[in-house]
C-alpha cells in the first residue's frame, strides 16, 4: 500500500502546520520522502491499516464485523471510533516523537494520516471537534497539547469548529501506559470537566491513540452527562 492511497488527499491542507521548505526526508530510515511527504515508499508500506475494526471501539478484527464482542457486552460511552492505522512500525515511532518530543514534522504526517481517512469517512460528520485536554500541570511541563495540534488542520480542512476549552482536565492522573485495563478506568474516573459552553448534539473527540479507551470513554461519559447525543472518536492509532 502506498503512502499516496492513505494520505495524500489530506496531505496539502496539514502543511500549513508547519510551513517547511526542504526537501521531504523520510522520519523514520532519513531516506528520501515520497512526493513532497515525509515517508519513504519503504516505511510507507509497512504502515498497518486498520482495514477491519470494530465500528464502535476501532479494535482491529481478524474480518469485518459490526462490533467486536467486547463491546457488545459492554460498550464504552463514545459511539462510534475511526482510527485509520493500527499501533506498530512505523507509527510507534512516529507518534512518542511528535506527542513527548516536539517533531511537528511527524505530526504533520499523522494529521494528514487522519485527515485523509475522516475525509473519506460515511455518516453525519461531527458539529464540534473537540482535543482531549492535558491536565495544566502536563501542559506546562510538555508545552503543547498533541490532540489539539493533531486537531487544528482537520477542522479547518474540514470545515468543522474546534472547541479546545470545551473539556477541561480537572486533576491530574498517573500516566495511563503505566496502568492495566482497570486501573486506567479507575485513573481517569471523574479527571474531566465540561466548561462552559453549550455543546451541540453530535461532537467527535481528538486524540493521538487509543489503547484500552478509559480515557476517551470517561470524556464521552462526561460530554453525555453535559447534553451530548452522539460522541464519536477520531485517533491516527488503535492498540491491537
Amino acid at each position: 500500500m502506498r503512502l499516496s492511497g492513505l494520505a495524500t488527499a489530506g496531505w496539502r491542507g496539514c502543511r500549513a502546520i508547519g510551513g517547511w521548505l526542504l526537501p521531504a526526508t523520510c522520519l523514520v530510515c532519513g531516506a528520501r520522502g515520497e512526493r513532497d511527504q515525509d515517508l519513504c515508499t519503504l516505511c510507507a508500506n509497512q504502515l498497518a491499516l486498520n482495514r477491519s475494526g470494530c465500528t464502535r471501539c476501532a479494535i482491529p478484527l481478524p474480518e469485518p464485523a459490526t462490533e467486536c464482542g467486547r463491546c457488545l457486552r459492554r460498550p464504552p460511552d463514545f459511539d462510534a471510533a475511526l482510527a485509520p492505522l493500527i499501533y506498530g512500525f512505523p507509527v510507534d515511532r512516529l507518534l512518542p516523537r511528535f506527542k513527548f518530543h516536539g517533531d511537528l514534522a511527524a505530526g504533520r504526517l499523522l494529521a494528514a494520516t487522519l485527515l485523509s481517512a475522516a475525509s473519506a469517512a460515511p455518516g453525519a460528520r461531527p458539529a464540534t471537534l473537540i482535543p482531549v485536554p492535558l491536565h495544566r500541570a502536563r501542559l506546562r511541563e510538555r508545552g503543547y497539547n498533541q490532540a489539539l495540534e493533531l486537531a487544528r488542520p482537520i477542522a479547518r480542512q474540514l470545515g468543522i469548529p474546534l472547541a479546545p476549552h470545551a473539556l477541561e482536565r480537572v486533576r491530574p492522573t498517573r500516566a495511563q501506559s503505566e496502568l492495566g485495563a482497570l486501573d486506567r478506568r479507575r485513573n481517569v474516573r471523574g479527571a474531566f470537566a465540561v466548561r462552559g459552553r453549550t455543546l451541540p448534539d453530535h461532537v467527535a473527540l481528538v486524540d493521538d491513540v487509543m489503547t484500552t479507551g478509559a480515557t476517551l470513554s470517561e470524556c464521552a461519559r462526561v460530554l453525555k452527562r453535559a447534553g451530548v447525543a452522539r460522541v464519536d472518536v477520531w485517533v491516527v492509532a488503535r492498540a491491537p
